[in-house]
């Protein structure tokens, strides 16, 4: 008892942490699951054609005119202290300061939309109809999910337009400043609150007051934190940011059904049908029984 008792106490000490790379690993992985599952439903594609392939064209003049005009400053500057390292620095600071400026000019007002359709019509896929219906129109004779997708019945947002994460964006930029350490510590304290949003949507589907919105985010700060870095440094690649804003809806819906399903439980088996009572089953296709009139 005393052997097993020394055994069990290590093995639990060992037990939280490898729990908690677990969850984040988990978490980590759904961004880059969107992107697989996006890939593979071409029914999809016309929400990134219509509406976001303009605004990535523009984002691409975005960057090219940082990349041309503001990265070799910057570079230069970060040189001073990090040596041969700095245009990784360098890099990034330019990428941040570009995703500041897509951000406030499109992603608040343009893209929020189709991240919607998007996020809904992959609960669709998942089965999750009753979830979605509540809120918009659905068309149910639609061949695919994105058609069922009619106008929504309230207010639909997938991610509230932030200012103070515009602001947070800004401030924590110069993180990029400190040799090592200062650029992965920008993308996750920026990508912790961006997985915070990931899931907005479905709180609202949920119809979830402000207080049971943040009880939950608690709940799961550790794996939006992994979340959002990962989506952080996806959003971060020039011209496809765009494209990879979807992809991380994507995969937050499909973290949503996940949880959806988990908390639904297992399908409960529908119980058998009850046999005749003397045994014997009756052929629909052979003639019923002659009529015996056999009184009491």
């Amino acid at each position: 008892m005393e052997s097993q008792h020394r055994l069990s106490q290590p093995m639990r000490l060992l037990g939280r942490p490898i729990n908690y790379i677990f969850r984040g690993l988990v978490a980590a992985s759904y961004p880059l699951r969107g992107i697989w599952y996006f890939l593979r439903h071409p029914v999809y594609y016309p929400l990134f054609l219509s509406r976001l392939l303009p605004l990535s064209i523009i984002s691409f003049l975005v960057y090219a005119i940082l990349f041309t005009f503001a990265f070799l400053p910057q570079y230069a500057f970060l040189a001073l202290f990090h040596g041969w390292g700095a245009w990784v620095n360098a890099v990034v600071l330019v990428l941040g300061e570009g995703l500041v400026i897509i951000q406030g000019l499109f992603e608040g007002f343009f893209v929020d939309e189709c991240r919607v359709d998007v996020f809904d019509a992959t609960l669709l896929d998942k089965g999750l109809d009753s979830l979605v219906a509540p809120h918009r129109l659905l068309f149910p004779d639609a061949p695919n999910s994105v058609k069922k997708l009619g106008k929504p019945t309230s207010a639909a947002v997938y991610q509230p337009w932030s200012l103070i994460q515009i602001v947070e964006l800004i401030v924590f930029l110069p993180l990029n400043l400190i040799p090592y350490v200062g650029t992965p510590a920008f993308i996750i304290i920026t990508g912790a609150r961006l997985g915070t949003f990931s899931q907005y949507r479905w709180y609202m589907l949920r119809g979830l007051t402000k207080k049971e919105r943040k009880k939950e985010i608690r709940g799961r700060m550790w794996e939006y934190t992994w979340f959002g870095t990962i989506a952080m440094i996806l959003e971060l690649v020039p011209i496809l940011s765009l494209f990879f804003l979807l992809t991380s809806t994507t995969g937050a819906a499909l973290w949503t059904a996940k949880l959806e399903l988990q908390a639904k439980g297992p399908p409960v088996p529908a119980a058998p049908a009850a046999a005749p009572r003397d045994g014997q089953v009756h052929d629909p296709d052979e003639p019923p029984p002659p009529y015996v009139d056999n009184p009491v």
